[in-house]
């Protein structure tokens, strides 16, 4: 096990002041990107991880970047997983391709609603200040989390994904299966503009983009339609990441909603509801929690870090705490996005291997609360490769070695909400 290595004070102030910079440098007024130049817009759970940065110094901030993510969201409920508050013709794809019609021009899926739960933190961080704010986004947050249940709940109870962006683990394999069945013959020519600003190796495929983008195509001739969007859909697949996310949330709304006396009617059901759907995402032949194909059932057999995040929606889950302990003892530096002994691990590629600061965070927090030391250990591994190596994207999980985009929003937000503080 590693032990936390930052020697003074001084260090310890240095740190929070660069992750504090990195917050200001990002903030475009009213939402922060997560990185200049790869990443030039509002990407929703990377904003909801950067209200917590900003709630460690500037809680009238922090509201104002949840605020700003909510004020895209569809009359669907639907809050989408990127914001394009200003033309950057240096990313795509942009609002042309998406051709979306919310209230700003958006993409036209979702990603998972950690803001559900930070909102309730920005409450609890400062509840007189707070309780106006979330009052005011209380039916926007039980409207997004309905919708999930309404368009994103398979017959088993699993919430699916209809995007591997919607998952926020873009090249994972979970959606291996899945993206074989999809034939991009007819997606045309299109440029990246990601490979300009990171190594190619650090990023998805040729193969896996070309599906990305058939995806979104298919969507956009069906006018963004949730009930069209669901019918004979290639890719449907029951993800960990949305499911603990959304349990996770809705539970964190319910025990606010009756704390600040607001209308809580329903949310107990659908929490429940949502735990035996969790049930679903068991994988009995592996023994542990797993993605799968809503179109024929198959598993994805994949060990990744959103396997852990079931202690994170508040299911006890004990005996995945062999699973993390096999996990850190073959890699150093927190939880891989992909156990190192998976044949299809690559420890620089993405969502194939490497370790995410704010993944870690939520893992962590969630062993912690439900009685597991790992919880801690999480903590300190994160510490020690954001001491080491920086606030970048994400880390090589073996060598710690930084990877991905530098001066990243929510690993500055990390720092400073989690892994930065004492024990």
């Amino acid at each position: 096990m590693m032990t936390d290595t930052l020697p003074t004070d001084a260090a310890q102030s240095d740190r929070n002041e660069a992750a504090r910079a990195i917050l200001i440098a990002n903030d475009r007024g009213g939402y922060t990107v997560p990185t200049a130049g790869l990443y030039p817009y509002q990407w929703n759970w990377d904003s909801a991880f950067a209200s917590l940065g900003f709630a460690e110094f500037d809680i009238s901030r922090a509201w104002q970047e949840i605020e700003t993510l909510f004020s895209g969201q569809w009359d669907s409920g639907m809050v989408p997983h990127i914001l394009f508050h200003k033309p950057d013709p240096g990313y795509f794809p942009g609002p042309d391709v998406w051709g979306c019609a919310g209230p700003i021009p958006s993409s036209g899926i979702t990603q998972p609603p950690v803001a559900l739960s930070f909102a309730t933190r920005l409450l609890r961080a400062d509840p007189e200040f707070g309780k106006d704010r979330f009052a005011a986004l209380f039916s926007k947050m039980r409207a997004w989390g309905e919708w999930f249940l309404k368009w994103r709940r398979d017959e088993k109870g699993a919430i699916f994904v209809v995007h591997p962006w919607e998952s926020g683990r873009d090249n994972a394999p979970d959606w291996d299966d899945a993206m074989s069945g999809i034939d991009p013959q007819d997606v045309g020519f299109y440029e990246r503009r990601d490979t300009q600003h990171v190594d190619a190796s650090m990023r998805p495929t040729k193969y896996d983009y070309d599906r990305y983008i058939w995806l979104v195509q298919r969507a956009k001739r069906l006018g963004w339609d949730d009930a069209a969007m669901a019918e004979d859909n290639p890719f449907r697949v029951a993800d960990p990441t949305m499911h603990f996310i959304l349990l996770r949330g809705m539970r964190d709304l319910l025990a606010a909603g009756e704390e600040l006396g607001l209308d809580t009617d329903g949310l107990a059901g659908q929490i429940a509801e949502l735990e035996a759907g969790a049930e679903s995402l068991w994988n009995p032949g592996m023994g542990f929690y797993d993605s799968y194909n809503c179109n024929n059932g198959i598993w994805s057999n994949a060990l990744t870090n959103a396997s852990f995040l079931c202690w994170f929606a508040g299911l006890s889950s004990p005996h995945m705490e062999t699973h993390l302990q096999r996990v850190l003892d073959a890699a150093p530096y927190g939880v891989p996005s992909l156990a190192p002994f998976d044949p299809r691990f690559d420890a620089k590629r993405y969502w194939r291997g490497p370790t995410w600061g704010m993944m870690n965070m939520m893992i962590g927090e969630g062993a912690t609360e439900q009685g597991f030391a790992l919880g801690e250990e999480v903590r300190k591994r994160t510490r020690e490769v954001i001491s080491k190596y920086g606030f970048v994207e994400y880390f090589d999980p073996m060598t710690g070695e930084a990877a991905g985009g530098k001066a990243f929003t929510w690993t500055a937000a990390v720092w400073l909400a989690w892994a930065g503080k004492e024990g």
